[in-house]
């Protein structure tokens, strides 16, 4: 005869040792990445500008290749860096932030520029390896926890049931045991349980309020400034406080809904092995990492002298080391940049990428010049991406019942107009539909929670009555678009 624990296990679903998912091995969704696969997936997102999806989709098919090489050789193999050279809004960011999604690296963008400011410490450019090992071990981590949800679910439904029908308590051995009274008591529970279950996965007992033991964070908070940053002294505080500490628990009442949801991340913290987590995103950092450097061109000195222009020089001396390979202290341990893929960007309007100090140009040996975004590539953006901006207006504007059409004239229009104020005033890019697509239906924005009318098309005469007076006052487009 089984316990009432046991019963409780059986009657949740759920076996004494859970056996949790294989994950899929990564290696074999790199070798699927084609670089022909790799520019059709960018193309859903950004229009044009092929020469430098090339670039890109080869680098990270180096990528895989290099892993394939027998290790002797696999050492020596160093990513291709890249310098994307074009003006703001055509596409440098967008194309390296896709290309991480895609590959699933860990991906991280600084502005080149910040490192130039007042307070600059030259150490401080380590703290891009360290922010990007700190988004490789939650991306790890949060990969690991949707594995194991199945199972924690499962465990978090067993002690939920525990919690609103918990096992009746044994009694005192009689001197004259009651004939069947134990086994009636457990029958009686079993049908309760079952039922319960059942009610509970059906969602029919989400509005009812339970008591949970939840942990109170009651740790002082510590912090030891040092000019390489507090994750340099590799010490966990909270794991060292404890013993002085013990954590404390509360008695918190919340609905089943909510109590689900935190048993679930519960169990599913406990079941992911953090060192594995670890281990793995450092060694992603190492092999797959992309940094992208934006405005990298901020960092060429224009003088040549004294002031603010030795610093930028002083910032690309500093970032040549981890740009060309070298070892970083996080506080997960040691992290090596030799083969994180580098990409830098920047409009380089006053300047040329061979301004730079001849040992970063080393460093950088693909570059690809972006071209400026056209009228006729606004009206491809306005409408082919996944993401296109038409696509985006319809999906809001659906939420209040409202079905928007727009002609092909209007599109174009919108595309003309968009081309013409970055001419005439900065060249933002791409940038530029946000702002036009924005004071064109900004009344209808306004009014669709009141609209009675629920389709609305917009035609080119309605873009040009919009635009009219804007685009002709030049001095009133620069405030507005």
């Amino acid at each position: 005869m089984r316990s009432f624990d046991e019963e409780l296990e059986h009657w949740s679903g759920v076996e004494a040792e859970p056996q949790l998912p294989r994950r899929e091995d990564r290696l074999s969704r790199m070798r699927d990445l084609t670089p022909e696969e790799i520019v059709r997936e960018l193309d859903k997102y950004v229009v044009g500008q092929e020469k430098a999806k090339k670039s890109v989709a080869i680098a990270l098919r180096n990528r895989w290749r290099r892993l394939q090489v027998p290790e002797g050789l696999r050492e020596e193999i160093m990513p291709n860096n890249i310098i994307l050279i074009g003006p703001t809004g055509v596409g440098k960011t967008e194309i390296a932030r896709r290309l991480a999604r895609l590959a699933n690296a860990p991906f991280i963008k600084v502005e080149a520029s910040k490192y130039t400011e007042v307070g600059y410490v030259g150490r401080d450019v380590e703290s891009i390896i360290r922010d990007l090992t700190d988004i490789a071990v939650n991306m790890v981590r949060n990969e690991r926890m949707e594995e194991v949800r199945p199972v924690a679910e499962t465990i978090a439904t067993r002690r939920l049931l525990s919690i609103l029908h918990p096992p009746p308590r044994r009694r005192r051995r009689r001197a004259v045991p009651e004939e069947g009274g134990r086994d009636e008591r457990r029958e009686r529970w079993l049908r309760s349980l079952a039922k319960l279950r059942e009610k509970l996965l059906a969602g029919e007992l989400n509005d009812r309020y339970v008591e949970l033991e939840v942990p109170v964070e009651t740790q002082p908070v510590m912090q030891v400034v040092t000019p390489m940053g507090v994750e340099e002294l590799g010490i966990n505080f909270d794991e060292m406080l404890e013993s002085v500490f013990p954590r404390r628990t509360k008695r918190r009442r919340m609905t089943v809904q909510e109590a689900h949801r935190y048993l679930v991340q519960e169990e599913s913290q406990k079941l992911v092995d953090m060192d594995e987590v670890v281990r793995e995103a450092i060694q992603r950092v190492e092999q797959s990492g992309i940094v992208f450097l934006d405005e990298i061109d901020k960092l060429i000195s224009t003088d040549g002298g004294v002031g603010p222009d030795v610093s930028r020089e002083g910032v690309q001396r500093d970032l040549l080391p981890i740009v060309e390979g070298c070892s970083v202290m996080t506080k997960y341990g040691m992290v090596r940049t030799d083969h994180i893929l580098f990409i830098a960007a920047g409009a380089f309007h006053n300047a040329k990428p061979s301004d730079l100090i001849p040992e970063l140009q080393g460093r950088f040996p693909i570059r690809v010049e972006l071209q400026p975004l056209t009228a006729d590539d606004f009206v491809r953006i306005l409408t082919e991406p996944e993401n296109a901006l038409i696509k985006q207006y319809k999906a809001l504007l659906a939420t209040e019942g409202i079905e928007v059409h727009f002609t092909d004239g209007a599109i174009r229009e919108i595309a003309k107009t968009a081309s013409e104020v970055n001419e005439r005033a900065e060249d933002i890019g791409a940038r530029r539909l946000h702002t036009v697509m924005t004071t064109l239906l900004e009344d209808l924005l306004f009014k669709a929670p009141n609209l009675r009318k629920k389709r609305v098309v917009i035609d080119r005469r309605k873009v040009q009555k919009v635009f009219k007076e804007i685009v002709e006052d030049e001095d009133l487009s620069r405030y507005i678009l």
